[in-house]
Formats: structure tokens, sequence, C-alpha cells
């Protein structure tokens, strides 16, 4: 390790501008002199260019705040959001990505089900569930539903809104969505049909 190495902070990695000939500058002198050795190496020196670009890049890669778009909705499919709309502004695909990942340890809690609904529907939800904790002989019969409650769909269709919500809520859980006052969807009548 050198000495430069040794005093930077912990996870922080030395790093120097390459200069714009680092190629050519490694030929033999008597190399140098030839133009065609000189244009013939500028050309792998150009590639080489590119290749260092996306290395020095890598560390970046991964940061949804900074990372290319298509590498936002690629990173998104690692952690279930698979299918990310382009068309949707660059800024509520970030947010839909991160807030996921923040969320994915939740996932299946009213916690995680509550920001997941805050999340895609971009407004306040409400979520009521038969869960908890009771003395011995004191469990009711059914603690194996939840209510869910937002003003709007946000930026989905009715229909692709209650696709993401049903696979967000637990299976064996019976569960029911309202959006805007209205009863739009119901587990169990889905059983039914």
């Amino acid at each position: 390790m050198t000495e430069v190495a040794r005093r930077l902070p912990e996870g922080m990695r030395y790093s120097t501008a390459r200069s714009p000939t680092w190629m050519l500058n490694q030929l033999p002198l008597g190399m140098l002199d030839s133009d065609f050795f000189v244009r013939f190496v500028s050309m792998f020196q150009e590639l080489g260019e590119t290749l260092f670009a996306d290395a020095d890049n890598v560390d970046n890669f991964a940061d949804l705040s900074v990372a290319p778009m298509p590498a936002v909705r690629w990173l998104g499919s690692w952690i279930g959001v698979d299918g990310i709309d382009a068309s949707l502004p660059d800024e509520l695909q970030r947010r839909i990505v991160g807030s996921t990942a923040q969320t994915l340890a939740w996932r299946g809690t009213v916690a995680g089900l509550k920001r997941f609904l805050e999340l895609i529907s971009g407004g306040a939800a409400d979520v009521v569930d038969g869960g908890g904790v009771w003395r011995a002989g004191d469990t009711p019969e059914d603690t194996a539903w939840v209510r869910m409650t937002v003003a709007s769909t946000g930026w989905l269709t009715e229909a692709d809104f209650i696709k993401l919500v049903r696979d967000e809520v637990p299976a064996h859980v019976r569960a029911e969505l309202v959006v805007d006052g209205r009863h739009v969807w119901a587990s169990d009548a889905e059983e039914s049909a």
C-alpha cells in the first residue's frame, strides 16, 4: 500500500487523472518518431479511453442519483421492480427503485404496505389490518385481513394499480382496496369468481 493510500479515509480510493497521451507515452522513443506508430497506437488509446471511462464510473453505476436511466430500471429488476415505464419522469423512476429498495425489508407489513401505497399513489395512504399481539386465549378469530385506502392511483391506471397492490399483499391475507372513497378491489371477490 502506498503512503498516499494509507492516509485516505476508509472506503476512499486514490485516483489520478490520466494523461491524454497515456498509451503513446509508453512507446519506446524511436517509435514516437514514426507517424505510422503514433497514429496506430492512437486508435487503441481512443478505444482504451472509453473502457477506462466506464471502469472509472463503476462506483457510480449503482448510485440511483446518477446512474443512467436504463441502469436504474435494470437495478430495479434486481429487487422485483420489473417493468418501470420508461416514459415516466426520470426522477419518479429513481424514486420508485430507491423507495422500494428501502422498504423491501418491510414488505408484507403494515408499514411497508403503507409506504408502498404512498410511493405509487403519490399521496397519503391508510392501512388497517387485523394483526396484533394478544394474551393467550384473547386472539380474535379473524386476523388475516387488511384494508387499504388511497386518494388516487397516481400515475397508474386503476387496473395497473390493483395489479401492483395484489403483488404486495401477503397471499394468505384477505385484502380490500378503496380509492377516493370507492371500493375498487377485494381479494375474496377474486377467489369466489
